[in-house]
């Protein structure tokens, strides 16, 4: 069946800020005198807030709350922002193209006022149909909670729904939600051949991105 929508992640897919996120974290854990991995990046990425600052408690054991890791580890990550909005090549060019012949949404686990802060900056709050907070989810990726809460308010199926995602929680929740699925990784965190063979397509870059790929993953 054809395309009728197509459901962007943000972090990892429209600004490449997953490094950003690992250099906020890393430095949260040197301040305690302990150590953050790229394994332990690899489990927080795609998570709701709550659910990466729990991933974060967990390994790290800091003596703070949940929410006080929230609040910390954004801080650190709206500095950076402030400082450099990091769009990812062909980003901004692949949402409007998109939005010229499909219904377009956002869907991301990122923390609201993160997204909010994104979607001003580089003009998308305009450009997308609606946009779903992971926050607003009582189960972040891989659970399908926010791709099914996405679909519904565009009023579209699974069979006729295409989302994009860098992560391996991202891929699985979009699986997860019966919907077709672009793997678009960050360079800085590639994907392993298991998680590639979860997506219908995979791309380097939104670059890459366009109406005929649409339409070939539609049709196949």
């Amino acid at each position: 069946m054809p395309i009728e929508a197509i459901i962007f992640d943000m972090d990892g897919v429209l600004v490449d800020s997953e490094v950003y996120w690992l250099t906020a974290r890393e430095a949260f854990a040197r301040d305690l005198g302990r150590v953050w991995t790229d394994e332990h990046q690899r489990r927080a990425m795609g998570r709701s807030t709550v659910e990466w600052a729990q991933v974060m408690q967990d390994i790290l054991q800091p003596p703070l709350t949940v929410p006080q890791i929230m609040a910390d580890v954004i801080a650190r990550v709206m500095r950076q922002y402030e400082a450099h909005m990091p769009a990812r090549p062909g980003a901004l060019a692949a949402v409007h193209l998109a939005a010229q012949h499909y219904r377009v949404a956002l869907a991301s686990g990122s923390p609201t006022a993160v997204i909010d802060h994104v979607l001003r900056l580089t003009g998308l709050d305009a450009v997308f149909g609606t946009v779903v907070y992971g926050d607003d989810m009582r189960h972040g990726k891989p659970a399908p909670d926010i791709y099914l809460e996405t679909m519904r308010r565009l009023n579209v199926t699974p069979a006729v729904s295409l989302g994009i995602e860098d992560s391996g929680n991202g891929l699985r929740s979009l699986k997860a939600a019966g919907m077709y699925a672009i793997a678009a990784p960050s360079p800085a965190f590639p994907l392993g051949e298991d998680l590639l063979r979860l997506a219908d397509a995979h791309i380097a870059s939104l670059e890459e991105f366009n109406v005929a790929l649409v339409e070939r993953i539609g049709g196949a």
